[in-house]
């Protein structure tokens, strides 16, 4: 087997980035790894598609954390991607920067040079900027697209909600006033799922100095002494060594990539020894530091058609079908959050603390568990949701036994603190107060469940606990940091204590950003290349 100058480790939002910018000049060989498969799934390219990957286990490794007390003993379903482009292949479609202040922390933490100035200089790098009308600002390789023109009419309501309460009002959530209701930005370019394969690895391939290879499950990282040298990878029922002249690249994911660490001998050294795994180096930060955004919906009857009148009928789904075949537009062409934004729980505070999403849609989960929102309600609906933007309780991601393929055990500590239980309350109370503004309570007919409306503190924090979920966010697994005793990797993403090791996924974000993390995951990768670069 030929040898490469880099192996990256996962063909996700991060390593597909990777694979493009290390490639570029022609001067590296570049290996990408990948355990899911190529992704031609219609469902992935379709951006209406996500309700049918949801719970599709051939791009889906469909992770269950362990039941918490807190959320009324549930175990959480985490959907991750199994497939190439990761988990950006088979999300919400949703393209937040995130606030400034989110990088002005992560550079607080310890995370020099991630401040907002190059974190911003780094996004308009990597995106083109498509308006309503075809006007196209930037020239980086991902689209993102403003769909302002394509959403549903319902959706007025929750803006004449939003300034009834003189709430601000946001043209771009991704721009310099960023705070208020706006319509979310999604990256597809002319009506199919712009993730980071298609923008990044697809031109990458076509250079004859990258390779890669699906169906790949790395099983451990190989040192010599304390360099990293190669990955071991199980693939077809055959064990490979790969070796890399130069780097090894971690960019499985919150999830995996601190999985890796332990298997490989990086991580606390009681639980290795504990898995029959001997410790190379003992950092028992390894798969700490996990945050996560919590969120819950609202689900209510419309007094008037929403996109359930539209979809639910089978005439309805062929007409939006046509509309899609031949237009590229439509309610197929659209992510299921279509609006919301960022707000202050309190004019008081500093800085928005929630973030918020208003779907003209309804979708009801079946008794198996599965749902599809391509096949809503029978009748008109919506649904109005929250999640506090900044958590700080912390949880933890560890390997269950020394088998690679085994799922490990996922840990998040939610609510564990007095800050994120208060920050429930406050999320619940601002939903509150925009449901029963003038504006939005003639849309409603009746709830649907718990009715928000006349809820309490107490009942908004129980509701909460026993019907919260994850919002698919999870971070700061190999969070990065200058003081190796509180960190696993550098500020320019080496693992502290060993060689030509790097991480460069969400798992080393110091801090969760305030919105979805599809977005700060590439930009980050983008950065993580020039870094590493320069050190070459």
């Amino acid at each position: 087997m030929e040898d490469f100058d880099y192996i990256i480790v996962g063909a996700g939002s991060a390593g597909c980035v990777l694979a493009e910018r290390l490639s570029v000049s022609g001067r590296h060989k570049v290996l990408v790894l990948e355990a899911g498969g190529r992704g031609w799934s219609p469902w992935i390219a379709l951006p209406l598609g996500y309700g049918k990957t949801f719970f599709d286990p051939g791009v889906n490794w469909k992770y269950q954390t362990e039941p918490e007390d807190a959320l009324a003993g549930r175990s959480g379903y985490w959907p991750r991607g199994k497939v190439v482009g990761g988990s950006g292949a088979i999300n919400a479609l949703v393209y937040a920067r995130g606030l400034p202040q989110d990088f002005e922390d992560w550079a607080a933490a310890g995370a020099d040079g991630w401040g907002w100035e190059t974190a911003r200089q780094t996004y308009e790098a990597l995106e083109t900027r498509l308006g309503p009308g075809g006007t196209r600002q930037g020239r980086g390789p991902l689209h993102v697209q403003d769909v302002s023109d394509q959403v549903h009419s319902v959706n007025r309501h929750f803006f004449a909600a939003a300034d009834e309460l003189a709430l601000p009002r946001t043209e771009d959530i991704n721009g310099n006033a960023c705070e208020g209701a706006g319509v979310y930005v999604i990256n597809t370019s002319r009506g199919r799922r712009m993730h980071s394969a298609r923008a990044f690895l697809k031109p990458a391939l076509k250079r004859p100095n990258v390779t890669l290879m699906t169906g790949a499950i790395a099983e451990r990282i190989v040192f010599e002494g304390r360099r990293a040298t190669a990955v071991q990878v199980l693939r077809g029922g055959r064990r490979l060594t790969l070796r890399a002249g130069r780097e090894i690249i971690l960019s499985a994911g919150a999830v995996t990539s601190p999985q890796l660490l332990q298997l490989s001998g990086i991580g606390p050294a009681e639980l290795l020894k504990s898995r029959g795994i001997a410790p190379l180096l003992d950092a028992p930060h390894v798969g700490g530091n996990l945050q996560d955004h919590l969120g819950i919906n609202y689900y209510f009857r419309a007094t008037e058609p929403t996109l359930n009148n539209m979809l639910r009928p089978l005439t309805g789904k062929l007409r939006a079908a046509l509309q899609y075949a031949l237009t590229r537009r439509g309610p197929l062409a659209l992510s299921v959050n279509q609006c919301g934004g960022y707000f202050r729980s309190s004019p008081e505070l500093a800085r928005p603390d929630q973030q918020l999403y208003f779907n003209p849609v309804t979708y009801t989960t079946a008794p198996n568990g599965k749902r599809t929102v391509v096949q809503p309600d029978p009748f008109p609906g919506f649904i109005i949701g929250f999640q506090p933007a900044r958590p700080s309780s912390r949880g933890r991601i560890d390997i269950s036994t020394a088998d690679p393929l085994a799922p490990p055990r996922i840990r998040p500590n939610s609510l564990a603190s007095d800050g994120d239980r208060a920050q429930v309350v406050a999320g619940g109370r601002l939903c509150q107060k925009i449901i029963n503004t003038k504006a939005l309570n003639r849309l409603v007919e009746t709830a649907m469940g718990p009715d928000l409306r006349d809820m309490d503190d107490d009942q908004i924090l129980a509701d909460f606990r026993e019907r919260c979920g994850t919002v698919f966010h999870p971070v700061g697994t190999c969070r990065m940091g200058q003081d190796a005793q509180a960190s696993v990797v550098s500020p320019r993403l080496k693992v502290h204590g060993v060689q030509g090791l790097r991480v460069a996924d969400a798992s080393v974000f110091p801090n969760l950003t305030s919105g979805n993390t599809n977005a700060p995951t590439m930009m980050l990768a983008h950065r993580a290349a020039e870094l590493i670069l320069e050190d070459a």
